[in-house]
């Protein structure tokens, strides 16, 4: 069945009619590539079952169906060979609330909370919001430029003080798009257990992995002894571009956490979108053709940009094994100290700062959009960066 990813769809509309964060944050004239929303329609089974339920008429308080619940269970068992079961999830509206709910549940005020930068903004944010001790440490940057960015075992060990109760992580990797191997994921396995931490694991872009026949292991699945102090987050919102719906599943398979974490959220949480339920479950049920015509696109995309990269001067990328976002090294390009203000102002571009997850001068670039508009951007961003090379 084909798919059409290169008709654009109007999102800017000029009264808002299709309120859109990406589209109307800044002028008209500037080309959005910065938050991680596609520019793609979600797939037709997505739209079909919305519009079905829409039909209905009445959008009263909605309940989880064990229908999505089961269709999650095979999806794991299909596409991560993790056999998990309905009882281990709690639905909610959004992996960022997961990961502050996560941490009032597992933590007490003034424990220590990890996060390795570079990282997406709101895993930054986490201690400071929720009362608790924000720790950071770095990850690898690349010793040869256009080499992936590595997992710092040393930094991660002198980060962690008696204190830290908590290890909020990405895998596959927002922003740098690493898909960590199991020999990295051992070690932070082995310290993680030698320090008795709890482990959330932000998994929101693990079918989106770019390499061809590549598969997601969960990280409680790849170490089944992490398991009882791990909170795994899904969602189908990056790959069925389905955002806005805010329906998220944290799957916590040891009893107790669950407890926790379902208190944690009493008062402080809306239910589940009704309309978010039945855009997942048809995702997860439907959506496996879409979603491999999305890869190849992905991947077409993601070998546009290398080449345009490889003509700008003091620009690196390490190319990103999963999602369909990029991270430039900016810091050698001569655009200053905020290469992504220079970007907008300049050539009429919108990136995301650098600065936000941790790494100034970096960019973090969005190619999950039509081929005509992901073109126009890379033009623009042409002239301005070849001539700043010079």
């Amino acid at each position: 069945m084909a798919f059409d990813f290169a008709t654009a769809v109007e999102r800017r509309h000029p009264e808002g009619r299709y309120s859109s964060q990406k589209w109307h944050r800044y002028a008209e004239d500037v080309l959005p590539l910065w938050v991680a929303d596609m520019d793609f329609r979600s797939p037709p089974a997505v739209i079909e079952a919305l519009e079905a339920r829409v039909a209905h008429g009445v959008y009263g308080y909605g309940e989880v169906p064990e229908s999505l619940k089961q269709t999650l269970c095979d999806w794991s068992a299909a596409h991560y060979d993790w056999a998990i079961v309905p009882e281990w999830q709690h639905w909610l509206p959004g992996v960022v609330p997961a990961l502050h709910f996560a941490t009032l549940a597992l933590t007490q005020p003034g424990d220590g909370v990890l996060t390795v930068a570079p990282i997406y903004p709101p895993f930054l944010a986490v201690a400071t919001r929720t009362g608790r001790l924000p720790q950071q440490a770095m990850l690898g940057a690349p010793s040869t430029p256009g080499e992936p960015w590595q997992l710092n075992i040393d930094a991660i060990k002198a980060a962690i003080t008696p204190q830290t109760r908590l290890l909020l992580w990405c895998h596959p990797h927002n922003p740098t798009g690493r898909v960590w191997r199991h020999e990295e994921l051992a070690t932070l396995a082995e310290l993680v257990e030698q320090h008795d931490l709890w482990v959330v694991s932000d998994e929101l872009h693990c079918d989106l992995l770019l390499e061809e026949g590549a598969r997601h292991r969960p990280l409680a699945a790849m170490f089944p002894a992490l398991a009882k102090r791990t909170i795994t987050l899904w969602a189908p919102s990056k790959t069925f571009n389905l955002a806005g719906l805010t329906s998220a599943c944290a799957v916590i398979p040891d009893p107790d956490v669950r407890a926790r974490f379902a208190d944690a959220c009493k008062g402080l949480l809306p239910d589940v979108n009704v309309l978010g339920l039945v855009a997942a479950e048809a995702a997860y049920r439907e959506g496996e053709p879409w979603r491999q015509a999305l890869l190849k696109e992905l991947r077409q995309h993601r070998a546009t940009l290398e080449a345009h990269v490889a003509s700008w001067p003091g620009v690196t990328l390490s190319v990103p094994e999963a999602t369909y976002l990029a991270w430039l090294d900016m810091r050698e390009a001569g655009l200053g100290e905020t290469p992504y203000q220079t970007i907008k102002e300049q050539a009429g571009v919108a990136l995301s700062d650098g600065a936000a997850f941790g790494c100034p001068g970096f960019v973090r670039l969005n190619f999950g959009t039509t081929a005509s508009q992901l073109d126009a951007a890379l033009a623009r961003m042409d002239k301005l960066l070849k001539k700043a090379g010079c």
